[in-house]
């Protein structure tokens, strides 16, 4: 049966935010950088070994940092993956996000302490707001509402 033939919905419309966790992480593209930069660190590491054979460590270091650092943002709450170790925070934890001077997302917990969100921007914040299940505000779609009610209210009904 095809699905334009179908009686019943689909389960999961696209009104509706996915509630499955959001993994927020570099693209796997990011690991051609590293290739470049074994490259890069070939040379003078093979012609002189003794002096800069350590500068193959940089390419493995990025190849890690890449490969582990993560943000997991559920239903449940948030996981942050770091290079060395690893931390999670429950949703009844949480008291907000904020991004200090552009750069990462820090989230609030409510003993006032705050805890970084690892590769988590503002411009990710409606994905966020979708994983978290409405918890997370997001800025976008309440901009977009106040310009839509705007716009619906006639020039009378503001007194003008």
């Amino acid at each position: 049966m095809s699905p334009s033939q179908q009686s019943e919905p689909p389960d999961i419309s696209s009104h509706t935010p996915d509630p499955s966790p959001q993994v927020i992480r570099l693209p796997r593209l990011a690991l051609v950088g590293v290739a470049l930069l074994v490259f890069g660190v070939a040379f003078p590491a093979i012609s002189w070994p003794a002096a800069f054979g350590w500068l193959f460590v940089l390419p493995i270091a990025v190849a890690v940092w890449v490969i582990r650092v993560r943000t997991v943002v559920g239903p449940d709450g948030l996981a942050m993956r770091r290079v060395f170790g690893s931390d999670s925070v429950r949703w009844d934890e949480v008291r907000g996000i904020h991004f200090p001077d552009r750069r990462w997302a820090r989230v609030v917990l409510d003993d006032k302490s705050e805890k970084s969100l690892p590769l988590v921007r503002f411009e990710l914040l409606p994905l966020l707001a979708a994983a978290s299940g409405g918890r997370i505000t997001d800025p976008y779609a309440a901009a977009a509402a106040a310009a839509d009610e705007d716009e619906t209210v006639t020039p009378e009904e503001k007194g003008l």
